[in-house]
Protein backbone atom coordinates (compact mmCIF):
# COMPACT_ATOMS: atom_id res chain seq x y z
CA UNK A 1 0.00 0.00 0.00
CA UNK A 2 1.41 3.35 -1.13
CA UNK A 3 0.07 6.53 0.47
CA UNK A 4 0.01 9.84 -1.36
CA UNK A 5 0.74 11.41 2.01
CA UNK A 6 0.18 15.09 1.20
CA UNK A 7 -3.12 14.29 -0.53
CA UNK A 8 -4.26 12.49 2.62
CA UNK A 9 -3.11 15.04 5.19
CA UNK A 10 -4.73 17.87 3.19
CA UNK A 11 -7.94 15.82 3.20
CA UNK A 12 -7.57 15.20 6.95
CA UNK A 13 -6.92 18.91 7.58
CA UNK A 14 -10.14 19.95 5.85
CA UNK A 15 -12.14 17.01 7.21
CA UNK A 16 -11.25 17.25 10.92
CA UNK A 17 -12.18 20.44 12.85
CA UNK A 18 -9.37 22.86 13.67
CA UNK A 19 -10.64 22.78 17.26
CA UNK A 20 -8.67 19.51 17.61
CA UNK A 21 -5.58 20.90 19.31
CA UNK A 22 -2.43 19.93 21.19
CA UNK A 23 -2.11 20.81 24.92
CA UNK A 24 -0.37 24.09 23.94
CA UNK A 25 -3.29 25.08 21.69
CA UNK A 26 -1.62 24.23 18.35
CA UNK A 27 -4.07 22.66 15.87
CA UNK A 28 -3.26 18.99 15.19
CA UNK A 29 -6.33 18.11 13.14
CA UNK A 30 -4.26 17.00 10.11
CA UNK A 31 -1.97 14.85 12.27
CA UNK A 32 -4.76 13.08 14.11
CA UNK A 33 -6.87 12.78 10.97
CA UNK A 34 -4.01 11.16 9.04
CA UNK A 35 -3.32 8.68 11.87
CA UNK A 36 -7.00 7.68 11.88
CA UNK A 37 -6.90 7.34 8.08
CA UNK A 38 -3.91 4.98 8.28
CA UNK A 39 -5.55 2.92 11.04
CA UNK A 40 -8.70 2.53 8.95
CA UNK A 41 -6.75 1.64 5.79
CA UNK A 42 -4.70 -1.02 7.59
CA UNK A 43 -7.79 -2.41 9.31
CA UNK A 44 -9.81 -2.64 6.09
CA UNK A 45 -7.13 -3.68 3.58
CA UNK A 46 -4.43 -5.55 5.60
CA UNK A 47 -1.37 -4.50 3.56
CA UNK A 48 1.90 -6.40 4.09
CA UNK A 49 3.91 -3.30 3.22
CA UNK A 50 3.07 0.35 3.73
CA UNK A 51 4.94 3.39 2.41
CA UNK A 52 4.13 7.03 3.09
CA UNK A 53 5.28 8.69 -0.16
CA UNK A 54 6.37 12.31 0.23
CA UNK A 55 6.66 15.41 -1.96
CA UNK A 56 10.32 16.41 -1.65
CA UNK A 57 9.60 18.85 -4.49
CA UNK A 58 5.94 19.60 -5.14
CA UNK A 59 6.73 21.58 -8.35
CA UNK A 60 9.89 20.14 -9.94
CA UNK A 61 11.85 22.58 -12.07
CA UNK A 62 12.15 20.06 -14.92
CA UNK A 63 8.35 20.06 -15.24
CA UNK A 64 8.15 23.87 -15.01
CA UNK A 65 10.83 24.19 -17.73
CA UNK A 66 8.54 22.25 -20.07
CA UNK A 67 5.24 23.91 -19.06
CA UNK A 68 5.84 27.18 -17.10
CA UNK A 69 2.20 27.34 -15.93
CA UNK A 70 2.58 24.00 -14.10
CA UNK A 71 1.16 24.58 -10.60
CA UNK A 72 2.13 28.28 -10.92
CA UNK A 73 -1.10 29.45 -9.26
CA UNK A 74 -0.19 27.51 -6.10
CA UNK A 75 3.17 29.22 -5.54
CA UNK A 76 3.19 31.25 -2.30
CA UNK A 77 6.80 32.38 -2.65
CA UNK A 78 9.35 31.74 -5.39
CA UNK A 79 12.74 30.32 -4.43
CA UNK A 80 15.68 32.69 -5.12
CA UNK A 81 17.21 32.33 -8.60
CA UNK A 82 19.83 29.59 -8.62
CA UNK A 83 18.58 28.11 -5.35
CA UNK A 84 18.28 24.34 -5.02
CA UNK A 85 15.20 24.80 -2.82
CA UNK A 86 11.74 24.38 -4.38
CA UNK A 87 9.23 27.23 -4.58
CA UNK A 88 7.11 27.51 -1.45
CA UNK A 89 3.64 26.06 -1.89
CA UNK A 90 0.56 27.91 -0.72
CA UNK A 91 -0.54 25.93 2.35
CA UNK A 92 -2.98 26.99 5.08
CA UNK A 93 -1.12 28.68 7.95
CA UNK A 94 -2.31 26.12 10.49
CA UNK A 95 -1.42 23.11 8.30
CA UNK A 96 2.24 23.81 7.48
CA UNK A 97 3.45 23.47 11.14
CA UNK A 98 1.72 20.06 11.32
CA UNK A 99 3.74 18.54 8.47
CA UNK A 100 6.99 18.11 10.48
CA UNK A 101 4.93 16.56 13.31
CA UNK A 102 3.44 14.06 10.84
CA UNK A 103 6.95 13.19 9.62
CA UNK A 104 8.25 12.73 13.19
CA UNK A 105 5.32 10.50 14.17
CA UNK A 106 5.62 8.30 11.05
CA UNK A 107 9.35 7.88 11.70
CA UNK A 108 8.81 6.97 15.36
CA UNK A 109 6.13 4.48 14.34
CA UNK A 110 8.53 2.87 11.85
CA UNK A 111 6.27 3.47 8.83
CA UNK A 112 8.53 3.86 5.80
CA UNK A 113 8.54 7.49 4.61
CA UNK A 114 10.07 7.92 1.19
CA UNK A 115 10.70 10.88 -1.09
CA UNK A 116 13.28 11.84 -3.69
CA UNK A 117 14.96 15.21 -4.30
CA UNK A 118 13.55 16.92 -7.38
CA UNK A 119 10.46 14.70 -7.56
CA UNK A 120 6.85 14.67 -6.42
CA UNK A 121 5.21 11.94 -4.36
CA UNK A 122 3.44 10.83 -7.58
CA UNK A 123 6.84 9.98 -9.08
CA UNK A 124 7.89 8.03 -5.97
CA UNK A 125 4.59 6.14 -6.18
CA UNK A 126 5.14 5.46 -9.89
CA UNK A 127 8.64 4.14 -9.23
CA UNK A 128 7.70 1.93 -6.27
CA UNK A 129 4.73 0.58 -8.27
CA UNK A 130 7.04 -0.26 -11.18
CA UNK A 131 9.40 -2.07 -8.77
CA UNK A 132 6.68 -3.99 -6.90
CA UNK A 133 6.67 -7.77 -7.23
CA UNK A 134 3.01 -8.14 -6.21
CA UNK A 135 -0.29 -6.23 -6.16
CA UNK A 136 -0.30 -2.56 -5.12
CA UNK A 137 -3.04 -0.38 -3.63
CA UNK A 138 -2.34 3.35 -4.08
CA UNK A 139 -4.31 5.63 -1.77
CA UNK A 140 -4.74 9.10 -3.22
CA UNK A 141 -7.27 11.83 -3.86
CA UNK A 142 -5.34 12.78 -7.02
CA UNK A 143 -6.88 11.44 -10.23
CA UNK A 144 -3.55 11.87 -12.07
CA UNK A 145 -2.49 8.55 -10.57
CA UNK A 146 -5.32 6.72 -12.36
CA UNK A 147 -2.72 6.32 -15.14
CA UNK A 148 -1.01 3.61 -13.05
CA UNK A 149 -4.07 1.31 -12.90
CA UNK A 150 -3.18 -2.11 -14.31
CA UNK A 151 -5.47 -5.09 -13.70
CA UNK A 152 -2.87 -7.56 -14.98
CA UNK A 153 -0.44 -6.54 -12.23
CA UNK A 154 -3.10 -5.89 -9.58
CA UNK A 155 -2.47 -2.13 -9.42
CA UNK A 156 -5.54 -0.29 -8.06
CA UNK A 157 -6.23 3.24 -6.89
CA UNK A 158 -8.18 3.60 -3.64
CA UNK A 159 -9.73 7.04 -4.16
CA UNK A 160 -11.35 8.54 -1.03
CA UNK A 161 -14.91 9.72 -1.59
CA UNK A 162 -15.59 10.47 2.08
CA UNK A 163 -12.62 10.03 4.38
CA UNK A 164 -11.05 6.65 3.77
CA UNK A 165 -14.07 4.69 4.99
CA UNK A 166 -15.72 5.16 1.61
CA UNK A 167 -13.22 4.48 -1.16
CA UNK A 168 -13.72 4.27 -4.90
CA UNK A 169 -11.84 1.11 -5.89
CA UNK A 170 -10.46 2.26 -9.23
CA UNK A 171 -9.61 -0.56 -11.63
CA UNK A 172 -9.68 -0.80 -15.43
CA UNK A 173 -13.43 -1.57 -15.50
CA UNK A 174 -14.21 1.62 -13.59
CA UNK A 175 -11.90 3.72 -15.77
CA UNK A 176 -13.56 2.41 -18.93
CA UNK A 177 -17.02 3.00 -17.47
CA UNK A 178 -16.31 6.57 -16.29
CA UNK A 179 -13.74 7.80 -18.81
CA UNK A 180 -13.68 5.30 -21.69
CA UNK A 181 -9.95 4.61 -21.27
CA UNK A 182 -7.52 2.26 -19.49
CA UNK A 183 -4.70 3.35 -17.15
CA UNK A 184 -2.15 4.57 -19.74
CA UNK A 185 -5.04 6.10 -21.72
CA UNK A 186 -5.95 8.20 -18.69
CA UNK A 187 -2.63 10.10 -18.94
CA UNK A 188 -3.40 10.97 -22.59
CA UNK A 189 -6.97 11.94 -21.64
CA UNK A 190 -5.71 14.24 -18.86
CA UNK A 191 -3.13 15.79 -21.18
CA UNK A 192 -5.71 16.58 -23.87
CA UNK A 193 -8.42 17.72 -21.43
CA UNK A 194 -6.05 19.79 -19.30
CA UNK A 195 -6.23 20.27 -15.56
CA UNK A 196 -6.68 23.78 -14.11
CA UNK A 197 -5.75 22.53 -10.62
CA UNK A 198 -2.26 21.68 -11.94
CA UNK A 199 -1.99 24.60 -14.36
CA UNK A 200 -2.12 22.32 -17.41
CA UNK A 201 -3.83 24.13 -20.29
CA UNK A 202 -4.81 21.08 -22.34
CA UNK A 203 -5.82 21.43 -25.98
CA UNK A 204 -8.33 24.30 -26.24
CA UNK A 205 -11.76 23.04 -27.27
CA UNK A 206 -10.94 19.38 -26.51
CA UNK A 207 -12.87 18.42 -23.37
CA UNK A 208 -13.00 15.10 -21.59
CA UNK A 209 -15.68 13.51 -23.80
CA UNK A 210 -14.04 14.59 -27.05
CA UNK A 211 -10.65 13.39 -25.79
CA UNK A 212 -12.15 10.00 -24.88
CA UNK A 213 -13.74 9.68 -28.36
CA UNK A 214 -10.47 10.57 -30.08
CA UNK A 215 -8.58 8.02 -27.98
CA UNK A 216 -11.20 5.39 -28.77
CA UNK A 217 -10.83 6.11 -32.50
CA UNK A 218 -7.05 6.50 -32.74
CA UNK A 219 -5.66 4.52 -29.79
CA UNK A 220 -3.31 6.96 -28.12
CA UNK A 221 -1.89 10.49 -28.33
CA UNK A 222 0.53 9.57 -31.12
CA UNK A 223 -2.34 8.05 -33.11
CA UNK A 224 -4.46 11.17 -32.62
CA UNK A 225 -1.67 13.50 -33.79
CA UNK A 226 -0.98 11.25 -36.79
CA UNK A 227 -4.69 11.44 -37.68
CA UNK A 228 -4.60 15.24 -37.31
CA UNK A 229 -1.71 15.29 -39.80
CA UNK A 230 -3.56 13.04 -42.25
CA UNK A 231 -6.01 14.99 -44.44
CA UNK A 232 -7.83 11.71 -45.21
CA UNK A 233 -8.61 10.94 -41.54
CA UNK A 234 -12.03 11.48 -40.01
CA UNK A 235 -10.82 14.11 -37.52
CA UNK A 236 -13.16 17.09 -37.89
CA UNK A 237 -11.69 20.30 -39.35
CA UNK A 238 -12.17 22.12 -36.02
CA UNK A 239 -10.45 19.34 -34.05
CA UNK A 240 -7.62 19.12 -36.60
CA UNK A 241 -7.00 22.88 -36.32
CA UNK A 242 -6.98 22.76 -32.50
CA UNK A 243 -4.67 19.75 -32.33
CA UNK A 244 -2.17 21.12 -34.83
CA UNK A 245 -2.12 24.53 -33.16
CA UNK A 246 -1.46 22.80 -29.82
CA UNK A 247 1.45 20.75 -31.21
CA UNK A 248 4.13 22.58 -29.10
CA UNK A 249 2.14 21.77 -25.91
CA UNK A 250 1.43 18.19 -27.02
CA UNK A 251 5.14 17.65 -27.69
CA UNK A 252 6.23 18.41 -24.11
CA UNK A 253 3.13 17.61 -22.03
CA UNK A 254 3.57 13.80 -21.84
CA UNK A 255 6.74 14.17 -19.77
CA UNK A 256 4.94 16.57 -17.42
CA UNK A 257 1.69 14.59 -17.09
CA UNK A 258 3.11 11.06 -16.90
CA UNK A 259 4.52 10.07 -13.53
CA UNK A 260 8.19 9.12 -13.49
CA UNK A 261 8.89 5.43 -12.91
CA UNK A 262 12.68 5.57 -12.61
CA UNK A 263 13.22 7.84 -9.61
CA UNK A 264 16.30 7.12 -7.44
CA UNK A 265 14.35 6.14 -4.32
CA UNK A 266 16.29 5.13 -1.21
CA UNK A 267 16.32 1.49 -0.15
CA UNK A 268 14.09 1.04 2.90
CA UNK A 269 12.14 -1.61 4.78
CA UNK A 270 8.54 -1.24 3.62
CA UNK A 271 7.14 -3.85 5.99
CA UNK A 272 4.12 -2.71 7.95
CA UNK A 273 5.42 -2.39 11.54
CA UNK A 274 3.72 -4.46 14.23
CA UNK A 275 5.14 -2.20 16.95
CA UNK A 276 6.76 1.26 17.03
CA UNK A 277 10.36 1.67 15.91
CA UNK A 278 11.05 4.20 18.68
CA UNK A 279 8.51 3.78 21.53
CA UNK A 280 10.08 6.47 23.76
CA UNK A 281 10.09 9.06 21.00
CA UNK A 282 6.52 8.14 20.09
CA UNK A 283 5.41 8.50 23.70
CA UNK A 284 7.03 11.95 23.89
CA UNK A 285 5.33 13.04 20.64
CA UNK A 286 1.99 11.70 21.84
CA UNK A 287 2.27 13.75 25.05
CA UNK A 288 3.56 16.92 23.35
CA UNK A 289 0.89 16.97 20.63
CA UNK A 290 -2.03 15.31 22.40
CA UNK A 291 -2.19 12.36 20.02
CA UNK A 292 -3.08 9.69 22.59
CA UNK A 293 -6.39 8.39 21.22
CA UNK A 294 -5.43 8.45 17.54
CA UNK A 295 -2.06 6.81 18.19
CA UNK A 296 -3.56 4.14 20.44
CA UNK A 297 -6.11 3.24 17.73
CA UNK A 298 -3.35 2.96 15.14
CA UNK A 299 -1.02 0.95 17.40
CA UNK A 300 -3.87 -1.42 18.25
CA UNK A 301 -4.54 -1.94 14.53
CA UNK A 302 -0.84 -2.45 13.71
CA UNK A 303 -0.47 -5.00 16.51
CA UNK A 304 -3.27 -7.27 15.28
Amino acid sequence: MLLDTASLYFRAYFGVPESVKAPDGTPVNAVRGLLDFIARLVQDHHPDDLVACMDFDWRPQWRVDLIPSYKAHRVAEEAPAGSADPDEEEIPDTLSPQVPVIEDVLDALGIARIGAAGYEADDVIGTLTAQAKGPVDIVTGDRDLFQLVDDRRGIRILYPLKGVGTLQITDEALLREKYGVDGPGYADLALLRGDPSDGLPGVPGIGEKTAAKLLDSYGDLAGIMAAADDPASKVTPAQRKRLLEARPYVAVAPKVVKVATDVPVPVADHTLPAEPADPERLEALAAQWGLGGALQRLLLTLGR
